[in-house]
């Protein structure tokens, strides 16, 4: 078992996984917007072409993905001050500037690499790993033929490419969870994997807008965002996997509420009549037409979008249904209801095993679980990351 590991190439990993979806690096934040309202996956990739080659056929042979794009990039890119004032303007900016500089997220490598380059890669901190994903010549012309002339093309380098996150290593190393069983076993806090350096936290009581930079924060190291209370016991968080279901107009709420106020706004079912109120209240208290404004476009063409798509296809997209339709359809007040995320972090305890903290994690769809204390204080957290130093560690030494 252990020479059939390490012997896994990546591509082993890569079955059945669909390509890529794409905008180019020249695009705008509105462009980008576009394109994350209309589809299922969370991050859209940036590709950078050769912009000076003579067709684009032949910018497509010479491509690089150079970052990923997500819904919370936009929200926290709009929610600065200057874009405030004008988001309209703001939604012009060309893409780069959602990309954060001095982090290499992305990398590309080839479908024949090893599951142990694969993951020291991730330990080093990469998000993605974009493969190719190995076509025939036939699948390629059709490919070709269903795109319509317009659209982006998922084709580059003559390539359809797929990625591969920590999420998808962590479940390919649970089917061969049997060798590592005496670590496995282990409780967390025996195993130095507990996060106590980078815990992002903050009151309930503090506003939603200053909590921003512990978003972005949380976007790099695959976490999130505590709320605590008074006594810094944990009482929810402000997950960016949660975030990145919202639509937009979620950004007059971070201008306006508190910590704890957001998190009941984006909490699981939409945000209580109430707050949409109280939102709209404080817009006004403090100059901020602009947004509110704004808002109230986007909310109307988000619904317009959302009557054409279900009165056309309901079967297809899940209209009438909050828990199954597809995209973000059924989004309301900024948030998408196909998303059933409650404000609820998951947690778990020092002396739980590796092996339960992984499947908790697998099971919620989330890279991170918080490591409280009996009393709920805050002790850390466990990442995907942190879990594959484990792994990579006892690979090494088989």
């Amino acid at each position: 078992m252990a020479a059939t590991l390490l012997g896994c190439e990546v591509s082993d990993l890569c079955l059945g996984k669909p390509a890529l979806r794409s905008i180019s690096i020249s695009a705008t934040v509105a462009d980008a917007l576009s394109i994350l309202t209309k589809i299922d996956e969370g991050y859209i990739s940036v590709w950078s072409c050769g912009d000076h080659s003579s067709s684009k056929a032949d910018s497509d042979l010479h491509c690089r993905c150079v970052g990923k794009v997500c819904m919370v990039d936009i929200i926290c890119f709009l929610c600065r001050q200057e874009n405030l004032l004008q988001p309209a303007i703001g939604l012009q900016s060309p893409i780069s500037v959602l990309i954060p500089e001095g982090f290499e997220l992305v990398k590309h490598l080839e479908p024949h690499a090893s599951l142990m380059e694969a993951i020291d890669l991730i330990h080093d901190g990469i998000h993605n790993l974009v493969i190719p994903i190995k076509m025939s010549t036939s699948q390629r012309k059709n490919i070709l033929k269903k795109s319509p002339a317009n659209s982006i093309s998922s084709l580059h380098n003559d390539q359809e490419y797929c990625w591969l996150a920590p999420e998808d290593i962590i479940r390919y190393l649970l089917n061969s969870i049997g060798l590592f069983s005496s670590t496995a076993a282990n409780p967390i806090n025996s195993l130095n994997i507990i996060d106590t350096n980078n815990i992002l936290a903050v009151r309930y009581d503090e506003s939603a807008l200053s909590i921003l930079p512990l978003i972005s924060q949380a976007l790099i190291h695959q976490s999130s965002v505590a709320i605590v209370d008074l006594d810094d016991k944990l009482i929810g968080e402000i997950s960016p996997l949660t975030l990145n279901f919202c639509d937009e107009t979620v950004v007059a709420a971070i201008a306006t509420l508190t910590a704890g106020e957001f998190m009941a706004y984006i909490d699981c079912g939409g945000p209580p009549d109430d707050l949409v109120q109280l939102v709209k209240e404080r817009l006004e208290e403090k100059n901020l037409e602009a947004v509110l404004e704004w808002v109230e476009e986007e909310s109307l063409t988000i619904s317009s979008s959302s009557s054409s798509i279900c009165s056309s296809s309901d079967d297809e997209f899940g209209c009438g249904s909050s828990s199954t339709g597809s995209g973000r359809s059924g989004r309301i007040c900024g948030y998408s209801a196909r998303v059933m995320r409650r404000s609820e972090a998951i947690v778990c305890y020092p002396w739980n095993s590796l092996v339960a903290v992984m499947i908790q994690a697998l099971a919620h769809r989330v890279s991170y679980v918080w490591v409280i204390q009996n009393d709920g204080t805050l002790a850390g957290t466990v990442t995907f990351a942190s879990l594959l130093a484990v792994f990579r560690d006892r690979l090494k030494s088989l």
